[in-house]
């Protein structure tokens, strides 16, 4: 089934923990600590499946998770690094921020891949805190833990040319005819429900067409397929509208509506390049097409999808204005990146009980590092509080000896 959006969640994996040990050895008494580090979480990462034409895959899975870090190991082993996790989309495909809409990466290239999180950092082991004081620390690093996102995915098709068009307007038929493409042809509405794409080849070039379904009046507002495929139309070059020169309808009011849904759909749209093909000729009436030429203005070339009239004039048409055209590019945009907190910063509050609470990406790191209930883990906590400034923020918060501080779940009374 065809999916062009979806909504999942990622996480990079959380950093490994740092071990605490001590080496020992018969005939050894003294053999130091030899905690080893915590291996980093893996990342996740964007690629470009370039056989891929639909996030279909991630249309039941929700979850995305990075392997995390190993942990460390006595005789100074570390940990093994997480495998990184890459999820490959479409080419086309925008990654959004659920939270925010703000574009993270334009999947626009086959060679593109961008890292969007940022695995946890592994924890220190014990050996690392040796010091010429603390010769025997027992303590180590908790691994960085990581934060869940959630993204939006959203593929928008890249091609060279566009065909707009009522349902039943032929859009399908000409793309086949143009292309080597095998769409979905009947004489009912929403025949296409998701959008085809196919190359033309000519004498001397090629370019790709893209069949962008579900365009009625009201599709930019939602109503029926429009508002899922418009956004399709984003990425072309130039727009073939085709329209039912046979209908028993005005063809005059169905091209202006389907003009109006695009423009109000995305204004930029009337810089884009358009021509006009007048469909089933063979079928109609020569007084209606010449009625169509006065009221419309505009390159129009008259076609038969189904009877092949026409199509060489068209073709070399669309190869002519795409030849004065720049050539296609990504999305321009400001890049959306999840912000990483400032690894000094530190917060304190105080509740409704007057505890002090401590918050803030300082503390998140010390508490990480330090066991509360061992002596040498503790001095060097307080140690760094002191070196952080921390401590004499809280006294000019109005901390006094015997106020409680909670840190994370624990807390512990104040004392110069």
């Amino acid at each position: 089934m065809f999916t062009d959006r979806a909504k999942i969640y990622i996480k990079a994996g959380d950093g490994g923990d740092g071990c605490t040990s001590f080496y020992t050895e018969k005939y050894v008494p003294n053999g130091g600590p030899d905690g080893g580090d915590g291996g980093n979480g893996g990342s996740v990462v964007f690629a470009v499946n370039p056989q891929s034409a639909s996030l279909s895959e991630f249309r039941f899975g929700k979850h995305y998770r990075a392997e995390n870090g190993g942990n460390g190991a006595g005789k100074n082993r570390h940990g093994k690094s997480g495998a990184d996790l890459v999820l490959k989309v479409p080419r086309g495909t925008v990654v959004r921020d659920a939270e925010s809409g703000g574009i993270i990466a334009d999947m626009y290239y086959e060679t593109d891949r961008v890292e969007v999180l940022r695995g946890g950092i592994g924890g220190k082991g014990n050996a690392r805190f040796k010091s010429s004081r603390r010769q025997a620390p027992g303590f180590s690093q908790k691994g960085e833990p990581t934060k869940e996102r959630a993204v939006i995915l959203e593929l928008k098709t890249i091609a060279d040319v566009g065909l707009v068009g009522l349902p039943n307007a032929g859009k399908s038929t000409l793309l086949s005819v143009l292309t080597r493409a095998n769409p979905k042809i009947a004489s009912y509405p929403f025949t296409t429900l998701s959008p085809n794409l196919g190359v033309c080849y000519t004498d001397t070039d090629s370019f790709t067409v893209a069949d962008i379904p579900g365009l009625i009046e009201g599709a930019a507002d939602g109503a029926g397929l429009g508002h899922h495929f418009l956004r399709h139309i984003d990425r072309t070059r130039l727009i073939v509208h085709v329209v039912d020169i046979a209908t028993d309808g005005d063809a005059v009011s169905d091209y202006n509506a389907v003009n109006a849904e695009l423009f109000k759909y995305n204004p930029e749209l009337k810089n884009v390049p358009q021509l006009i093909a007048l469909n089933k000729i063979e079928c109609a009436d020569a007084e209606k097409i010449a009625a169509f030429r006065k009221a419309v203005k505009g390159e129009i070339y008259e076609i038969s999808g189904v009877a092949h009239m026409g199509l060489q004039p068209l073709t070399a048409a669309i190869e002519r204005v795409l030849k004065t055209l720049p050539p296609p590019e990504p999305i321009k945009f400001e890049p959306f990146t999840y912000e990483e907190a400032d690894p000094d910063s530190y917060t304190i509050e105080r509740d409704d009980a007057g505890v002090f609470v401590l918050g803030g990406a300082l503390i998140e790191k010390l508490a990480r590092s330090v066991v509360l209930d061992d002596r040498d883990s503790f001095m060097y906590f307080q140690r760094r509080l002191d070196m952080s400034g921390v401590t004499k923020a809280l006294k000019k918060a109005g901390i006094e000896d015997g106020d409680i501080v909670r840190i994370l779940d624990t807390e512990f009374t104040y004392g110069e």
